[in-house]
């Protein structure tokens, strides 16, 4: 049996914040739906990087600029995707904190290697 933990925290650790995911759910009828707040990103590309052979994706914004979120119920969500920055030329300040990369970078990869499932799925 494969499990995967999803955390949404103000204070991860007693200091940053982190959000895999925020769940919620609400009842209609006595039918209680477990549902989860979900960041859209677009793929980029019809094919995988060249170089790395992986996926890259964007956040998907809506026609104000904002990032597409979804509500979505927890039986349609297979899995999390691991991303990772795409870095590009330059150069961190030194003082920057990983809990940022999801606000401040435009492009991720979607890491394959992350494990033996997300290598099978992974588009």
């Amino acid at each position: 049996m494969h499990r995967e933990w999803i955390r949404s925290t103000p204070s991860w650790r007693k200091k940053h914040h982190r959000h895999d995911c925020i769940y919620s759910s609400f009842g209609i009828n006595d039918i209680t739906y477990p549902c989860a707040l979900v960041d859209r990103f677009a793929r980029v590309g019809r094919i995988p990087d060249p170089v790395t052979g992986l996926w890259k994706v964007r956040p998907e914004r809506d026609r104000s600029g904002r990032q597409v979120q979804s509500v979505e119920h927890l039986d349609t969500i297979y899995r999390g995707a691991h991303l990772i920055p795409v870095f590009g030329d330059g150069f961190l300040p030194p003082n920057f904190h990983f809990s940022y990369s999801l606000e401040v970078f435009d492009m991720y990869y979607v890491n394959k290697y992350a494990d033996h499932h997300a290598n099978e799925i992974v588009f």
